[in-house]
């Protein structure tokens, strides 16, 4: 191939995992419209924001939400958006509200749902989620840790 003018192949680099240092990211909910909320904190997780961001490898990092409680839901879902599941038996399709599920004891699986959506539906997505931490309250356990504050636009 020497007539040809040889091309120098220059492969695309794939990070391996463990190879990227992961920090820990403080998220306040407070007044942050849902939706873009979770786009970003999903991008953070799935390590979107890193120059070496490799699909299949797991280059996220740990984000903390805390006031879940106190997310923006714009026009009327609050009353309108409705969440269901499913008990398992024949029939039981279970219905809420996003108000009701805020207003109630557990008004972080809002936030915990939207960024799920957000994450891949396999193995990976299910590690990602693992590594969100959501809080109803503005307190969380992680301050070992030293998370620093992320800015949402």
């Amino acid at each position: 191939m020497a007539g040809q003018g040889a091309r120098k192949h220059r492969a695309t680099r794939s990070a391996q995992p463990g190879e990227v240092e992961q920090h820990w990211y403080v998220v306040d909910a407070a007044d942050q419209v849902l939706g873009r909320l979770a786009t970003r904190v999903a991008s953070v997780l799935r390590g979107k924001h890193r120059p070496l961001y490799t699909p299949h490898v797991d280059l996220g990092d740990y984000v903390i939400v805390v006031n879940a409680e106190k997310v923006k839901l714009t026009g009327r879902k609050r009353e309108q958006k409705t969440y269901y599941r499913h008990t398992g038996y024949t029939g039981h399709l279970r219905s809420t509200t996003a108000g009701k599920i805020l207003e109630g004891p557990h008004p972080d699986r809002v936030v915990r749902r939207a960024v799920r959506g957000m994450l891949p539906t396999n193995a990976l997505g299910r590690k990602l989620l693992r590594k969100l931490k959501v809080y109803a309250g503005p307190a969380h356990p992680h301050a070992a840790q030293q998370p620093e504050e992320l800015r949402i636009a």
